[in-house]
């Protein structure tokens, strides 16, 4: 297990289903949104894993796994749920 990662993943694991072989791990210490749409203002998140595949980013937090961007300075704008497997997380990338 790479640390971060759920149980049975390796970041090689990762970059095998995922298709990039540049995925990589970085800190969840970043300031994590969800985009409200709806004009109510964005949800911050606290992340407990983020993998990043290039610009984009998967990020785990209260259990689901949310894709998004990745900001110049770090930061990471999510725009849905994909779900609580990670697997599933990573094929629609």
């Amino acid at each position: 297990m790479t640390i971060g990662l759920p149980d049975g993943w390796t970041i090689e694991r990762v970059r095998s289903v995922s298709g990039d072989s540049e995925a990589a791990v970085l800190s969840p210490d970043r300031h994590v949104v969800v985009e409200d749409h709806g004009g109510a203002g964005d949800t911050p998140l606290r992340p407990e894993i983020v993998l990043s595949f290039h610009e984009l980013c998967l990020v785990r937090a209260d259990d689901e796994w949310y894709m998004g961007q990745l900001d110049a300075d770090g930061s990471v704008v999510c725009w849905a749920s994909y779900g609580c497997a990670l697997e599933e997380a990573l094929r629609a990338l």
